[in-house]
């Protein structure tokens, strides 16, 4: 039987990240990175907005916060040092009618509160930084920006590889039996079924991570949470961009999602989203039956920053999907990465619930489970 020091359950852009961080720290570690799909990334990781967040929004000293602030610093260094296409767009929130202007405050005390910088705008001054949007006052968030999600995992994976991590794609996990010093487990490969023992275990199977944890020996059912499937939808928009920014309209108080928002890419046309819907089981399903309804929601959104928009540029473009902790109409909770410390199965690693901003704060998540391995 082949032993390894990590097995890492996911190669999303947490698994990766992680992979690279144990390869930098542990460089004589055997390390093997499973990934159940043909190609890495291939579900949350790669079906978002792309955006480098600055961590405005949530709470004081929570993981999502403290993770996000130390996230961004090393994600914008990681992309400079290895040439990772991005841009410092900054973005822009608006308060669309009178009522929503003293809701900025709030926001900007809260962004304060975790050491984000945003300066308030009056109406004047956001019609001159963005002419085509209707606002009656924003906050200007300089620090945030977008990312080539799949160039940044790219180079991850390139990294982890050179300094000896062995990926191993289409490698579905099976089951791990928990032993004196770590984990026996059984996967199925494409050569059939192969058993190996792991001193560590990290579950970082994304929107599967319930699953997995239900297959691992001396784990309590107490400590694996019920996902809250929560798909957006994302809709493009042809022709040139009518924003120079990131646009963000007033968000939810529940904090769901951040309102159907729009976004540029690297070549710099616009999409709009992601939409806020739970559904049952994973589905990518953009809506078939009921497109123009869909439609419909979006630009009635889109309108209230936007009036200008012109319906026939709005096209369908891809569908995400979130692990969400909280249910419809409930608080948003904070990332759930649980350590020994907490479940008392010594050498695991499970991760719940990452959700945004896991892309940003992806290698100081990395560096946290690092931290809490022995």
């Amino acid at each position: 039987m082949e032993y390894f020091d990590h097995c890492i359950i996911g190669a999303g852009i947490i698994g990766l990240a992680t992979a690279y961080k144990l390869s930098l720290r542990h460089p004589s570690d055997k390390i093997l990175l499973i990934e159940s799909h043909s190609q890495f990334g291939s579900e949350t990781s790669s079906r978002n907005s792309e955006v480098i967040h600055a961590g405005i929004y949530y709470a004081e000293n929570s993981l999502k916060a403290t993770l996000c602030r130390i996230g961004k610093r090393q994600l914008y260094d990681f992309c400079n040092q290895y040439s990772v296409p991005y841009q410092r767009l900054g973005k822009l929130i608006i308060a669309s009618d009178k009522e929503q202007v003293n809701r900025l405050e709030s926001i900007q005390l809260n962004a304060q509160k975790n050491a984000v910088e945003l300066s308030l705008l009056s109406k004047a001054e956001c019609q001159r930084l963005e002419p085509k949007v209707n606002a009656e006052a924003g906050l200007l968030s300089p620090s945030t920006g977008i990312i080539d999600s799949h160039s940044y995992m790219q180079t991850l994976l390139t990294l982890a590889e050179q300094q000896g991590v062995l990926y191993s794609p289409n490698t579905e996990f099976i089951r791990a039996d928990k032993t004196a010093d770590g984990f026996k487990l059984l996967l199925n490969t494409q050569d059939g079924q192969y058993q190996l023992h792991s001193r560590n275990l990290i579950n970082s199977a994304g929107l599967t991570a319930p699953n997995v944890a239900r297959k691992i020996e001396s784990l309590s059912s107490s400590h694996i949470p019920n996902y809250h499937f929560c798909r957006g939808h994302y809709f493009s928009y042809q022709g040139q961009s009518p924003f120079s920014h990131l646009i963000y309209p007033m968000p939810s108080p529940k904090i769901e999602g951040l309102g159907i928002h729009a976004t540029l890419d690297l070549a710099g046309q616009v999409r709009f989203g992601p939409d806020t819907q739970y559904i049952n089981k994973i589905d990518y399903q953009f809506e078939q039956y009921d497109q123009k309804s869909l439609k419909d929601k979006f630009c009635q959104a889109i309108r209230h920053y936007y009036p200008q928009l012109d319906i026939s540029k709005l096209q369908p473009s891809y569908s995400g999907i979130r692990p969400k902790l909280s249910g419809a109409g409930e608080l948003a909770q904070d990332f759930d990465i649980q350590t020994a410390q907490r479940h008392k199965v010594e050498g695991l690693v499970n991760l719940f619930g990452i959700e945004s901003p896991g892309l940003t704060a992806s290698l100081a998540i990395a560096d946290h489970i690092v931290d809490n391995l022995h």
